[in-house]
């Protein structure tokens, strides 16, 4: 496959910095509304490696914001799906696929295991979050963590900004308080909405990673997984 399908990228960044994409590793923890979408747009950049990491299999409620979702591909590994669409989009990325659930010392393992050059979260779940971002910075890492999409209608909140600086979201604040524990109080960039959550859109829900489903709108997660690729796209760039 020829590099033809860069050559609106090449002329947007020119060829010094679409070598920097081409030479780039980024890992994309949680495959996701947010990270399924934050990988695609990390791809058709022209990062030249990726590693892609999701325990989960494709359900029915996936379909309403889910980039690999469709009843085609329900019960499907998302790792797996979305490793075949990436490679669809661009056959020679160097692409590593983790079908599994990231937690506790694997974390550290998979951290060390190769040289990145960037991290993004989209866990949905606080405690591996929290150890991803921790150890992240522990060894250097860039990282960029996708806070709470749910509940959220309007795009024009969106921003991004050091964590320091986020308010109004619950997600954030769980986990300001339990990085601040840890001695991390800023150097994390996350993408994040102040919009409000009706309490009706939050319903108690025990499962193996959640206690509670939020509501969610086609376009927010997206829309989130855009902006965090962006901050990964623009931090690569900037190096």
């Amino acid at each position: 496959m020829n590099t033809e399908w860069l050559s609106r990228t090449e002329l947007l960044l020119g060829n010094d910095k679409l070598d920097k994409l081409k030479n780039a590793h980024v890992l994309v923890v949680g495959l996701g509304g947010v990270g399924a979408y934050a990988a695609e747009q990390i791809c058709r950049a022209g990062v030249g490696e990726m590693t892609i990491v999701d325990g989960d299999d494709i359900e029915i409620t996936n379909i309403n914001r889910q980039l690999p979702a469709s009843i085609s591909n329900l019960g499907k590994d998302k790792a797996k799906v979305m490793g075949e669409r990436l490679l669809d989009i661009n056959p020679n990325l160097k692409l590593n696929i983790l079908n599994e659930y990231l937690r506790d010392e694997r974390i550290i393992e998979v951290l060390r295991e190769k040289k990145y050059d960037y991290v993004l979260d989209a866990i949905d779940t606080l405690a591996p979050k929290i150890f991803l971002i921790y150890h992240s910075l522990q060894n250097n890492l860039k990282i960029v963590s996708a806070m709470g999409a749910g509940g959220k209608m309007d795009p024009t909140k969106i921003q991004i900004t050091d964590i320091s600086k986020s308010y109004n979201c619950k997600l954030a604040r769980m986990l300001r308080k339990k990085l601040h524990q840890l001695g991390v109080h800023e150097g994390v960039q996350v993408v994040f909405s102040p919009e409000d959550v009706s309490k009706n859109a939050v319903i108690l829900a025990e499962s193996k990673n959640k206690k509670s489903n939020v509501g969610t709108i086609s376009y927010m997660p997206p829309l989130f997984g855009c902006f965090c690729s962006s901050v990964v796209i623009n931090g690569l760039l900037s190096d």
